[in-house]
């Protein structure tokens, strides 16, 4: 991975007087650990984003790889806080919300439902830095490179494009899909409209499947579409073929007369997975969970380079890499198999719907 290791941030909107205390904080500490303060033409890496209850103001990002924490303060902590913040996390379209109660602390909440608090106390803001880094360190692999190069006889799929579909088939009798958490009994309607348009969910869009069809590449489900009803190829089901460092994409083979859809976002993840492991055979992620699991270290958003490596790493380091179970911090579960049939049958009547928070 090619990237600038310039580590910026700005702020966005009008804080309080207690938030923009908070904000002192934070920018004291982020410089203590390397960071540089950018205005926001340059397009930072890290933005904070100032909202108020009654009407939170989005930050419109100049650049997919900026990432930002919307702030707001609250001076009460309701009795459902998830139920209570999450609507805010959606509206101001942020990776993270951190809403402050003066003499209480900080109260995070991330779009896979990652909840934490930390109290005002000792070491305060470097706990606030230890909660926000691990976003503000990642980098989005979200390009794809589209070749239309696939062989012909593979634009209707295969045996593998087959056994992918009957897997979303599986996962979708077993209730794991869209998510753990109802995020329909957590929004209105209106909010709920926008989250779908916003991050494309449609169906059972939620986790994502994989099989490898050789040595250097591999089917991989696409994003936003229904995991229930895998079936065309380009577009709910892609070949993953390469990733190019230069450029931080996935390259994909695709049917020249198709205009594709993106891969998952986890497509990095299982790239590295299968470039290091050539036994391994299939992946599938979803957002479950199951006991006595590896897990990674920090909650890293989807589809970042941080959260492949770190799961990679983790898969390595077990006994077994071609049959895995690895935990993803506050998200969801990665399991390696030899197949898909494989992995169905190993998970099968062993998951936990919800992931604990931690």
């Amino acid at each position: 991975m090619e990237q600038d290791d310039t580590l910026t941030f700005s702020f966005h909107g009008e804080p309080t007087p207690r938030l923009h205390a908070l904000a002192q904080g934070l920018k004291e500490i982020l410089e203590v650990h390397g960071y540089q303060y950018a205005p926001l033409a340059q397009a930072p890496r890290l933005v904070f984003n100032f909202i108020d209850s009654e009407a939170p103001q989005t930050y419109r990002r100049r650049a997919q790889a900026t990432f930002v924490i919307s702030l707001m303060e609250n001076h009460h902590t309701p009795a459902d806080p998830i139920a209570a913040f999450y609507p805010y996390l959606v509206r101001a379209l942020s990776n993270m919300l951190m809403v402050y109660t003066p003499g209480q602390g900080a109260r995070f909440l991330t779009l896979e439902l990652g909840h934490y608090v930390e109290s005002e106390g000792e070491r305060f803001y470097e706990r606030l830095y230890e909660r926000i880094a691990p976003i503000a360190r990642s980098v989005l692999v979200i390009d794809n490179h589209f070749e239309p190069d696939l062989e012909p006889e593979l634009w209707e799929g295969d045996k593998l494009t087959r056994a992918l579909h009957y897997a979303g088939q599986k996962l979708a009798e077993w209730d794991l899909l869209p998510a753990p958490f109802r995020i329909d009994k957590i929004l209105p309607p209106d909010d709920l409209r926008h989250v779908k348009r916003l991050y494309g969910i449609g169906g059972l869009s939620y986790g994502n499947l994989s099989v490898r069809k050789d040595s250097r590449r591999f089917w991989m489900s696409a994003s936003g579409v229904d995991k229930a009803a895998l079936r065309k190829i380009g577009q709910d089901i892609l070949m993953v073929k390469d990733y190019d460092p230069r450029e931080n994409a996935m390259v994909l083979s695709v049917p020249p007369h198709i205009q594709p859809r993106r891969v998952s976002v986890d497509a990095i993840e299982h790239w590295m997975i299968y470039r290091e492991h050539p036994t391994v055979g299939a992946i599938i992620h979803v957002h479950a969970w199951m006991e006595k699991i590896a897990a990674t270290q920090f909650n890293y958003p989807c589809g970042t380079y941080q959260l492949a490596e770190a799961v990679a790493t983790k898969v390595r380091d077990l006994p077994d890499p071609v049959r895995a179970v690895v935990g993803l911090k506050n998200h969801g579960l990665t399991i390696t198999g030899r197949s898909l049939e494989d992995i169905l049958e190993r998970i099968d009547g062993k998951l936990l719907k919800q992931v604990p928070m931690i």
